[in-house]
């Protein structure tokens, strides 16, 4: 075969650093964003934080308004709960020394069980027990680690027989929260039975309800229970709110987790009629050019001067990246609201169907841009602080031929069964009757899909004794 030389077209889309500089960025979240600024400040000698009187500042950070925001009055009002929710308000309060105050830190089931252990008489070795069981107790409050676990891991220090464990355990039982370190739902229950008054009404049956019948409990079998005990339904109901008054996870009550604080990108509040939209000040960091070490380009050696001008050629894409994330916010956050114009009025059950597609094709972008921009971003409404994400589900077919947002069905679900009678819980056949009523076609499927993802048990786990 002869070689020879060939010309052909061929069209290829390549992303330019610019582009991928801007998509990166698009993708942020608002955290993640003062950091990259800040990692930028500190390697980038041209860029600079500016004041709000710099030009550079409107080039970088300053979105052109939608249709909606160009026409928001001036206002020196700040967005609605602003103090409380903007985390650039959290923590700049100074206190009566001139410092920052601090977030408390949380106490933990374990913090608070070890401090209750350190105010306890106990010999070094049930001290040690102590500890290696309050260190295996889970975030509910219960111990699922063996004896033998706990000897081996007390094994270096002490040799313990099981029994000593279990002394020590019922000890720790004591504690507060009531019915810690339990092995068990009966055991817990007992342990907080145990510390009531002997006086109390429906002691005494509710001991045995929880030691012999608590499987039938659960299944809400109440009238096999009265005939198995011989009670009457009073006597019954006595001891039933005595254990409904106990904590089935005396862990509960506390979180090791930390607190986390979302900070709005955006906020929208009605004024003169119209809902507008604006962006929190931290989405739209003002940004500049380093004017002295501009001006050094024309001045420095051949390699400095290179180097000056690829650093001044990064803060100029970076400048225009912010502006073009900022703008991209605004026209999505304001596309939103102006879909869901009905939820800001009246709640979840107005919410309509909206789907990425229906965005990118009103402000003519990609739905991959869209999908960005909704991640891990916020919207502060009236009505709370919502991630983007949560204005878009898909519709159900109605009987008129329209269509109903997921979330308003769910908003409904909701509504119906906390409007239900306790002893006559919906099923998730009438739970669909009455929704196909409305005027909503779903089926009893979806219904159920529904309510699992609303955390609602079934009917039959929802009904009441009684």
């Amino acid at each position: 075969m002869k070689p020879a030389l060939q010309f052909r077209l061929s069209q290829s889309l390549a992303l330019t650093p610019q582009l991928q500089q801007a998509i990166r960025l698009l993708q942020l979240s608002r955290l993640e964003l003062e950091i990259e600024l800040n990692l930028a400040l500190e390697s980038n000698p041209l860029l600079d934080l500016t004041d709000g009187d710099a030009p550079e500042a409107d080039e970088a950070g300053e979105a052109e308004p939608a249709e909606e925001a160009a026409e928001t009055p001036e206002t020196d009002e700040p967005p609605l709960d602003l103090e409380l929710e903007h985390s650039e308000y959290r923590g700049t309060a100074l206190d009566e020394d001139g410092m920052e105050p601090q977030d408390a830190e949380v106490e933990d089931l374990r913090d608070h069980l070890l401090w209750q252990l350190n105010l306890t008489p106990m010999s070094p070795r049930d001290r040690a027990i102590a500890a290696a069981i309050i260190e295996a107790v889970d975030d509910d409050g219960y111990l699922a680690e063996s004896d033998e676990m706990i000897q081996g891991a007390l094994s270096s220090l002490f040799s313990v027989t099981p029994e000593q464990i279990e002394s020590v355990r019922h000890r720790v039982q004591h504690f507060d929260p009531l019915g810690v370190a339990s092995r068990n739902l009966r055991e817990c229950l007992s342990v907080q039975l145990d510390a009531l008054e002997p006086g109390t009404p429906g002691l005494a049956l509710a001991h045995a309800l929880v030691a012999e019948h608590l499987e039938a409990l659960a299944r809400h079998d109440r009238a096999r229970i009265c005939q198995r005990l011989h009670v009457e339904a009073d006597e019954f109901d006595t001891a039933l709110c005595l254990i409904r008054s106990l904590s089935p996870k005396p862990g509960s009550g506390f979180s090791s987790a930390t607190p986390e604080y979302v900070a709005p990108d955006a906020y929208v509040r009605k004024i003169g009629g119209r809902w507008q939209v604006t962006l929190a000040p931290g989405c739209q960091p003002r940004l500049g050019i380093n004017e002295h070490y501009a001006s050094l380009i024309a001045k420095a050696r051949r390699d400095d001067a290179q180097y000056l001008k690829g650093q001044l050629q990064e803060a100029r894409w970076l400048i225009k990246s912010l502006k073009t994330r900022a703008e991209t916010m605004l026209k999505v956050a304001t596309s939103i609201v102006r879909a869901q114009e009905s939820f800001l009025e009246f709640g979840p059950e107005a919410m309509r169907p909206l789907v990425l597609k229906d965005v990118a094709e009103e402000i003519g972008m990609h739905e991959s841009t869209i999908s960005r921009v909704t991640t891990r971003k916020f919207l502060h409404t009236p009505r709370g602080t919502f991630e983007f994400k949560y204005f878009f589900s898909s519709g159900v077919g109605t009987v008129d031929g329209g269509a109903a947002s997921a979330t308003a069905i769910q908003a409904m679900i909701k509504k119906l069964i906390g409007e239900e009678q306790a002893s006559r819980p919906l099923s998730d056949q009438l739970l669909a009757t009455e929704l196909n009523r409305r005027g909503i076609n779903v089926a009893r499927r979806t219904v159920a899909k529904y309510r699992e993802a609303l955390n609602i048990p079934s009917s039959n786990d929802r009904s009441r004794l009684g």
